[in-house]
């Protein structure tokens, strides 16, 4: 599948043409990102199952499994870090996962839809991910300065500075850390990643405008303190539409049958099981990134230190989805403006798929992040040369 890529700040300008702009009814759910992204892809496949782990009494089906072999390297009180580099050293490469509805599987999900094993297939030796654990009611305090603290003790424990990949809820995560601690960060990458929401609106920004705060606190409210994503997804499910995950995952028409029911199943389980989020963390990425924009304007304050994008100097790879209904190209893009790299360090792609594309579809991996890990691994291939 092929990948529009462009390099420098001129891909702005003509990203996200033709991209879906019909987020659903729920989309202010600022959890839902995931399954507003799926929407056309997964109701039929998630009807039964859904309805079967209700059935069993909470709601929640077993944890999706890890596809690729890894060790935890690091237990934190927000995540678990996993390393899947087989015992080989070399730089290490982490990962920010999304900490949204869905789980951090997403980015190790079935073989020829993992993007760890994309960035190993493409040379990187030593890929890690932030595995972030499901809110837990001792959690419910936790804020958005406990992953970045969390984050910041996972890079100290592998030797700074060190390759950061943000994707959508993570990228921000990563870039705001890579500002706050610019000389721990070598090389940044952020896919599908939502930085400055004024740049272009979305369906989700413009829900979440015009709704009051209290629509949000009303939903920690029910989980006492946390937002539990069995609530969300119950209320989700109806409004799904019906269609295959193959639009998702990207197979191909050739692809045997029973395959295709295996990686649909599997579609079933990772959609079906939700994590729970921290009440203040939610209400922070609600009130201070969507509603008030505030990473983007530099009034954002990490770890008791006001943000400035500007201190990010390092490389930067932006990835972007053309049909991206959730995150619009141009809310990632504009970071090329608002960060200190040098021009000639930004390189920016747009692959064609919608958000969840991103991540899962097999093109766009074999595409798109096999060039990414290349760039990621570029200046250490030349240094062997010479």
């Amino acid at each position: 599948m092929a990948v529009e890529h462009h390099a420098g700040r001129d891909a702005e300008r003509r990203a996200g043409a033709g991209a879906d702009r019909h987020a659903p009814l729920f989309s202010f759910l600022w959890p839902l990102i995931w399954t507003a992204s799926a929407g056309a892809a997964a109701a039929s496949l998630f009807g039964s199952a859904a309805q079967h782990w209700l059935a069993l009494g909470d709601g929640t089906p077993p944890e999706p499994e890890w596809t690729t072999p890894n060790t935890v390297a690091l237990e934190l009180p927000s995540m678990r870090l996993r390393d899947f580099g087989k015992g080989e050293r070399g730089r290490p490469t982490i990962v920010c996962a999304p900490y949204a509805l869905h789980g951090a599987t997403i980015v190790d999900f079935a073989p020829g839809h993992s993007l760890v094993e994309a960035l190993r297939r493409g040379g990187l030796t030593r890929p890690l991910v932030t595995d972030w654990r499901s809110a837990t009611p001792e959690m419910r305090f936790f804020s958005i300065d406990t992953y970045l603290a969390d984050l910041n003790v996972a890079v100290d424990e592998l030797t700074p500075p060190v390759d950061l990949v943000g994707l959508c809820q993570g990228g921000w995560l990563a870039l705001v850390y890579a500002a706050r601690f610019p000389g721990k960060v070598r090389r940044l990458v952020l896919a599908g990643a939502p930085v400055d929401v004024d740049a272009a609106e979305s369906p989700m920004s413009r829900a979440v405008r015009g709704l009051p705060l209290s629509t949000f606190e009303s939903l920690v409210r029910l989980g006492d303190g946390r937002v539990l994503g069995r609530y969300v997804r119950e209320a989700w499910a109806p409004a799904l539409d019906a269609a295959e995950a193959g639009h998702v995952l990207q197979v191909p028409a050739s692809l045997e049958p029973d395959r295709l029911r295996e990686l649909e199943a599997r579609f079933r389980h990772w959609y079906a099981w939700t994590v729970d989020l921290p009440g203040p963390y939610y209400l922070q990425a609600v009130d201070l990134l969507y509603r008030q924009n505030q990473i983007a304007q530099g009034r954002f304050v990490a770890l008791g230190r006001r943000i400035d994008l500007a201190d990010v100097r390092a490389p930067l790879f932006l990835l972007a989805a053309r049909d991206d209904e959730i995150v619009p190209a141009e809310q990632l893009f504009a970071t090329t403006r608002l960060v200190g790299s040098a021009d000639g360090a930004i390189e920016t792609a747009i692959a064609p798929c919608g958000h969840l594309g991103l991540f899962l579809g097999a093109g766009t991996l074999s595409g798109a992040w096999t060039r990414i890990a290349h760039w990621l691994c570029a200046d250490r291939l030349i240094a062997k040369a010479s």
